[in-house]
């Protein structure tokens, strides 16, 4: 058992190939696409968002290890969180030992298994960092995993039956910053702190769109896997809403639902839409010259606006087996495409407005009422 003077001791001799493969072969092993993101920042913000990433995604994968019940998910989370936090007591280490005995075990995938009992490596490597960055890491980590608790309190476990949903489109809009609104905040402080003089605009501006850039991709990322949430007990389409349409959550489920459901997607889709706009004036005031910060924020825009155009022209949406995912050659076209024109803001412009006008006319003129 390491007490906390031992742990002590292992951060201050921790050798540096551990924090090499946790921000490397590990980080990309886990992190799939936002790999490709991460790798063209700039290169003093890599550490900070790469390691923010990873312990997001133990704590990710802590709160949706659905063998372990819902309310001893919760308490590994929380423990969790406290570590991330600066909690160095005990009981809370002896908690983060558990989680790679108890949820390590239960993961069918090589990389994550290894990521959770990682945890204690993570930790050490969050101590490394400036006191700024420490900080900010923490308090992005408190906040993801906030948007984690309130799924484990609100939704039930996912073999039960049961079905759970969000009550309007005011708790819609504060989950989705918690789970990735304040991520945009957070990217936005990095770029201030370790690219300085990147945005001409007062900083509560920028942070504002950054944090509807985050909605935008959670928005997306809601409508894609709503089939599949509808079937582990999880509605994220607000109540209120679905009942404007004479809906219910239950009646997502029903054989038809996709078409009679189409107008609460179209409404959603023009949230989302109204706050890829803002995420487009984010990244077109990234100066040209900061390349990599601006495909940084162009690709995740691209995919996500694709993403959406493939959700417009599916009749079958809340089918769990006609997901809308971008293809992985689409992607690297994208990647490709967006690479040669970074520079030109005049091409880029007409690719992303032809992208939202595309999905804005596919949707019809229903999605013109946008509340956000």
């Amino acid at each position: 058992m390491r007490t906390t003077a031992s742990w002590f001791l292992f951060l201050l001799f921790m050798p540096n190939v551990a924090r090499a493969d946790l921000l490397g072969p590990l980080l990309k092993s886990v992190s799939r696409s936002f790999y490709l993101t991460l790798r063209v920042l700039p290169a003093p913000m890599r550490d900070p968002v790469g390691l923010a990433y990873l312990l997001a995604r133990a704590a990710d994968t802590i709160a949706d290890t659905s063998l372990i019940e819902p309310t001893r998910r919760l308490a590994l989370l929380l423990a969790w969180r406290a570590a991330v936090g600066g909690d160095t007591r005990e009981d809370t280490r002896a908690a983060i030992r558990q989680v790679a005995d108890e949820v390590a075990g239960q993961q069918t995938l090589a990389d994550e298994k290894r990521l959770l009992e990682s945890l204690e490596s993570a930790l050490a490597v969050l101590d490394q960092l400036g006191a700024a960055d420490r900080a900010a890491v923490r308090d992005i980590v408190v906040t993801l995993t906030t948007g984690m608790e309130f799924d484990l309190r609100t939704f039930p476990a996912e073999g039960s039956g049961d079905l759970a949903v969000l009550s309007d489109a005011s708790e819609l809009d504060r989950y989705t910053y918690l789970v990735a609104g304040c991520v945009g905040e957070f990217w936005t402080k990095m770029t201030y702190a370790h690219v300085p003089r990147t945005f001409e605009a007062a900083e509560e501006t920028v942070i504002a769109r950054g944090v509807r850039f985050g909605k935008a991709l959670q928005l997306t990322n809601i409508l894609r896997d709503c089939a599949k949430d509808l079937r582990i007990g999880r509605c994220y389409l607000p109540a209120s809403m679905l009942e404007r349409y004479g809906l219910t959550a239950a009646s997502l489920l029903e054989p038809g639902a996709s078409l009679r459901a189409r107008p609460v997607l179209a409404e959603l889709m023009a949230t989302a839409l109204a706050h890829y706009r803002a995420a487009a004036d984010y990244t077109f005031a990234i100066p040209r010259s900061s390349i990599r910060l601006r495909l940084a924020c162009l690709w995740p825009i691209l995919i996500g606006l694709q993403t959406l155009r493939l959700l417009a022209q599916n009749d079958a949406w809340l089918d769990p087996a006609r997901v809308s995912k971008v293809r992985r050659n689409d992607v690297y076209r994208l990647v490709a495409g967006s690479t040669a024109a970074v520079c030109f803001d005049g091409i880029l412009r007409r690719w992303v407005d032809r992208l939202l006008d595309d999905v804005q006319a596919r949707l019809g003129p229903s999605s013109q009422t946008v509340v956000v």
